[in-house]
């Protein structure tokens, strides 16, 4: 059996990457993943074969990694975050699908909404529902329905890939979808390069989101109707019921 494992980085500095993704590096020979996400890990890469390549070239990475896996390599594919949300995980199993005697390993990362709400305070307390504003695999029609429901069911909102510059009035799309349902003085922040050289944090309303320039390195956090802002953190409470006895006693 040919070992082939997907690495969850984490966000991106190393002190927040899991001992497991570490060991998985080690004991892989190759290294493949997208050019940044390569050079984040470099000190832990010295001696092994690395291969990179761009953006939206996942597929093409994929078959990589599984042809060294199958050459009788032991392989890292490499992405931020967890691969299995929004990751690598699932398109490198179904590439690998044809040839069992490639074994694929999920190695479990940080996903950007628990560093980010860690950035922010605590957030994500209670219920919330991840979405990528990214329409490149998913239309915008189904996102938009998402957006609505959620916001619609109190959720807080984690929001993934907010803005690029084919999308740059996405974000404040998706605030005006919310607004239906959440008032302008929602609480609301967002971290731009979590656990990376730059790390920008902000807070704000979620009539103030709806004009903020983000990027796809920027993940959003539109609060519910029972998050607060304590200082220069954001918190939801646990339950409703606690604030509800609050009120009555």
């Amino acid at each position: 059996m040919h070992k082939c494992y997907v690495v969850g980085l984490g966000p991106g500095d190393l002190q927040n990457m899991t001992p497991a993704a570490a060991a998985a590096i080690e004991q892989s020979d190759v290294i493949v993943g997208y050019d940044l996400y390569v050079q984040l890990i470099a000190p832990l890469t010295q001696g092994k074969q690395v291969l990179s390549t761009p953006m939206k070239k996942e597929e093409e990475r994929c078959r990589m990694a599984v042809e060294l896996a199958r050459s009788g390599k032991t392989v890292a594919m490499v992405c931020s975050g967890d691969p299995g949300v929004y990751g690598m995980a699932g398109i490198l199993i179904e590439v690998a699908a044809p040839y069992p005697e490639v074994e694929v390993e999920a190695v479990p990362g940080i996903t950007a909404a628990v560093s980010c709400a860690a950035v922010l305070g605590a957030p994500l307390i209670h219920d919330f529902a991840v979405i990528s504003l990214s329409d490149l695999l998913t239309p915008w029609e189904k996102i938009e329905k998402r957006l609505l429901c959620a916001a619609q069911a109190d959720f807080v909102l984690c929001l993934y890939n907010p803005s690029s510059k084919k999308r740059a009035d996405y974000l404040r799309r998706a605030c005006e979808l919310v607004l239906q349902f959440q008032p302008p003085e929602t609480c609301c922040g967002y971290v731009r390069s979590i656990g990376r050289e730059g790390q920008e944090t902000h807070l704000c309303s979620l009539e103030q989101l709806k004009s903020c320039q983000v990027d796809m390195f920027t993940t959003v956090i539109i609060g519910n109707s029972q998050t607060k802002r304590i200082g220069n953190q954001l918190v939801t409470p646990r339950g409703y019921r606690l604030e509800r006895d609050a009120k009555q006693g």
